[in-house]
This record gives structure tokens, C-alpha cells and sequence, in this order.
């Protein structure tokens, strides 16, 4: 912040949004201050506040001898920060002058009483304003209105106008989510095509699950975590496809960072140690075999190196077992079919739950309920919610198979897929165990040996 000095005083002045109080600097002996545009003042959310400690520096080192400012309030509005400028300004004797509230004698009781006082006032118009807010925003929020705020992707910056290049991104996120697909993969691939959110920020997982769970998707409105009003904007999503994102990614377990090479290889933690015969899974690594295996990507049990097998040959072996079982002509019936619930009377009974759940806490707001009568409704009527929940998502939960199964050329889909959605594949259809191979060439003078790799099906064959 700039300082003049006048004689040998400088005045640290702070001064609202366009206001100059050189008046009071000059009555004060501080008519050469420079008074800072509203820097302290308009930094009350900035927890660091790098004016204000630039403040408090130059009048602990002695290089400010008053202070000027437009109101108390423009200083501070929290009493911890009002009692450390007092524990500087008292014993240095530094007054405090205001163009709206006088001067501040902090070296007496009276003058650090009206400070007190005055910031008290000051943090109740933060508090009462803070309020005011948090009302409005759920009166806005029970209308079904946009409350603001930086613009939400596939929409325009109103809140309301739907973007069709972004609406389709999430259509086709939330659809390949559903059919198994990671977050981490998909992100990674919407960055790679240029796609960014609406403030041009790469894709991750976390960002992308925060989109696809959105209540607004749906043409809901979420406040505190429910939903609460149908919203004015048209929804992206149908209904049941938003449920079922939000009961799938509900489980924070999906944003576990991939490893690289499990977007590399098809069976890494996907394939199962025959050694071990727990279920512990593989990871790809550099084998340590000795001749022409040295170095290449190989599969490793996680529990230790007894198992080590060259990841390539397993992986082009599983590949063609996959696109021959899906070839056949019967494939279309490995597609999950969706159940036959009624997802309209599913929806509706879902929102004649959230309008009692509304009507429960007005009655326990007119005392037509008791507390325990409001938890115990509560409790049932949100198990009841869950439930619905839970089985429209069922309903039309995707199946990996999806596009592949029936396909004209399974093949050319299979090469053209994700690393991801090949794992989703696999393990739809096979538990694939890797044994210990024999060593040497096979007949007809290979190494990869078909019967270590074990695999069984999980669906008829």
C-alpha cells in the first residue's frame, strides 16, 4: 500500500471504494497521505488480508504514526482482529481518525470502548447480512430459481439456457458412467478431445463427478443435499439417469486416483494371482526375468513375486476370447435388460416422499408434531426414499456390453474403446486367473502358454 510522509509522520490512510477523506488527513497533520482505494476495507473474505498486515507491519515497526480510514468498520470486522490493532495502537499511543465516526483514542479506556463498540455493531451487520443471504437463497431455492454464481457447464452464463455442445458432453459421460466406464479414463479423454469446464480448467475425476451428480442435470434444485423444488431451467438428464449417477458416484470410492498403468493394461488389478488363490489381484511392472522378457510389461501379484507373467500375449489371448464370445450370433442376450419396474410411478412416488418430508417440519414448525415424532418420521420417510431411489437407478443401470454385443464388427469396436471400458467388459463377462507358466517354447515354437491362464464365465457360454 503507498504511504507519503509528511514532515516526520506517515499516516497510513484507508479509504472506501473511491472516497479520499484528504480533508481529515490534512485537519489530523497527514494532508500528504495517501489514502488506499478500498484495499483493507473490501478484504473482510480474504482470510490472509495482505493489506491490512502490510497495515499493521509499517505501525508496529514504527514507520505509521496514525491512521485514517473512512469507518471503523473498513479496518475490521471481526473483534480478534479490532483487539490486535488495539494491542499495537495502545501502547504506541497511534490514534485512529474516521470521516464518518471521529477520532479513536485507543490509549484510553473510553476510546477502546467505543472501538469495541462500534465493532460489535459491525460484526452484527456481517452476521444479520450473512443471514439475509443464506434466507434469500432458499426462498430462491423453493422457487426453483438460479441462485447465481459462476456459469454451470451445459448451460449458459443465466443458469437457464441450455448449451447443446455441453449438454451432449454429460449426456454422453453420464451414459458411459452408467455402463461402467472410470471417471479418471473419461476425464482423461475429455481433456485430450479440448473439452474444459465452464471456467477452462482441465478434467479430473472429482470435477466430473461434481457435474455429473448435480440435482440442476435432473431440472432439480438441491439445497444442504436435498432436493426441493423442480427448477425454471429444462433438465439435461432424464430423471432416472440422474438417480442413478447420483447412487453410483454417491460412493467417494470411485475417486481413488487410477494408477497409470491400470489405463494402460487391461488386467491390471483386474486379473487374479492363481498362486495366491484369494482374489489378490495383479499390477503392471518392468519384469526382472532373465532374456528377451527383461524390461517388458509383465503382470505381478500384488502380495509378492511369485507370479510374473509378460502382460502383452495374456492381454491379446483375454481380448480375443472377449470379441469371439461377443461375435456370436446369441451376444445380444448377454445385455443386461432393464428391469420392468415403472419408473414414472417410481419418480412420482419419490416426490410425494420429498412433499411429506416438507410437510413434516412445517407441522413440527407449528407444533403439531414433537421433536421425536419429527426424527422418527424423518428417519422412515428417508429409508422409504432411499429405497425408491435405489431401484429407479436399478432400472436403468447401463450395461458395459452396450454397442459391443451384436455389433457389426466387434473387433473394430474393441480396438477403439477405452482401457477402462475393457476392464468393464472383462469383468462383466469372466474372472480371468493367471497361473505360473511353464518355461520354454511351447510347441510351435511360442512361449505363451494358454492353459496358465485360467478363465471362468460369468454368464452362459
Amino acid at each position: 500500500m503507498p504511504h507519503r510522509r509528511r514532515g516526520g509522520q506517515l499516516v497510513v490512510g484507508v479509504g472506501q471504494r473511491g472516497e479520499h477523506p484528504a480533508g481529515l488527513a490534512g485537519r489530523v497533520g497527514g494532508g500528504g497521505a495517501h489514502l488506499g482505494a478500498g484495499r483493507l476495507g473490501h478484504e473482510p473474505r480474504v482470510l490472509s488480508r495482505p493489506g491490512y498486515r502490510a497495515l499493521l507491519g509499517d505501525l508496529e515497526t514504527g514507520r505509521a504514526d496514525a491512521v485514517l480510514t473512512w469507518h471503523t468498520d473498513r479496518l475490521h470486522r471481526s473483534p480478534i482482529e479490532l483487539e490486535h490493532f488495539i494491542a499495537i495502537c495502545e501502547p504506541r499511543g497511534i490514534p485512529t481518525h474516521c470521516v464518518k465516526a471521529g477520532a479513536l483514542d485507543l490509549a484510553t479506556p473510553s476510546g477502546r470502548l467505543v472501538a469495541r463498540q462500534l465493532g460489535a455493531v459491525a460484526r452484527y451487520e456481517v452476521d444479520h447480512a450473512v443471514e439475509r443471504q443464506k434466507r434469500a437463497k432458499l426462498q430462491a431455492a423453493r422457487a426453483g430459481r438460479w441462485r447465481g454464481g459462476r456459469r454451470p457447464f451445459g448451460w449458459e452464463a443465466d443458469g437457464v439456457t441450455v448449451v447443446p455442445s455441453e449438454a451432449a458432453v454429460i449426456q454422453d459421460a453420464a451414459a458411459r458412467v452408467l455402463a461402467g466406464e472410470s471417471l479418471n479414463s473419461l476425464a482423461r479423454e475429455l481433456t485430450k478431445a479440448g473439452h474444459r469446464t465452464s471456467t477452462g480448467a482441465a478434467w479430473t475425476s472429482l470435477n466430473l463427478r461434481d457435474v455429473l451428480m448435480r440435482a440442476r442435470n435432473i431440472g432439480m434444485v438441491e439445497h444442504r443435499g436435498e432436493l426441493i423444488a423442480e427448477a425454471v431451467w429444462p433438465g439435461i438428464l432424464d430423471v432416472e439417469v440422474g438417480t442413478a449417477l447420483r447412487e453410483l458416484l454417491g460412493d467417494r470410492s470411485r475417486l481413488t486416483a487410477a494408477r497409470s498403468a491400470e489405463l494402460v493394461w487391461l488386467g491390471s488389478g483386474l486379473y487374479r494371482c492363481g498362486v495366491c488363490g484369494d482374489g489378490t489381484t495383479v499390477k503392471s511392472a518392468a519384469s526382472t526375468g532373465g532374456g528377451s522378457h527383461i524390461g517388458r510389461p509383465s503382470y505381478r501379484c500384488r502380495a509378492g513375486g511369485h507370479l510374473t507373467r509378460v502382460a502383452e500375449p495374456v492381454d491379446d489371448f483375454v481380448s480375443g476370447i472377449v470379441i469371439a464370445r461377443l461375435s456370436r450370433p446369441d451376444a445380444e442376450l448377454l445385455l443386461h435388460h432393464p428391469t420392468q419396474e415403472d419408473t414414472g410411478a417410481l419418480r412420482t412416488r419419490a416426490v410425494a416422499m420429498r412433499t411429506r418430508l416438507d410437510e413434516l417440519a412445517g407441522l413440527y414448525a407449528d407444533g403439531a408434531v414433537s421433536g421425536s415424532q419429527l426424527a422418527e418420521g424423518t428417519r422412515k420417510l428417508r429409508a422409504a426414499l432411499a429405497d425408491v431411489e435405489s431401484r429407479m437407478a436399478s432400472a436403468v443401470a447401463g450395461s458395459p456390453l452396450a454397442g459391443f454385443a451384436g455389433a457389426e464388427d466387434v473387433a473394430a469396436a474393441w480396438r477403439h474403446a477405452s482401457v477402462s471400458r475393457r476392464k468393464a467388459i472383462v469383468n462383466t463377462l469372466m474372472t480371468v486367473t493367471l497361473n505360473k507358466a511353464p518355461r520354454g517354447r511351447r510347441p510351435g515354437g511360442h512361449y505363451f502358454d494358454v492353459d496358465s491362464v485360467h478363465v471362468e464365465w460369468k454368464v452362459d457360454t
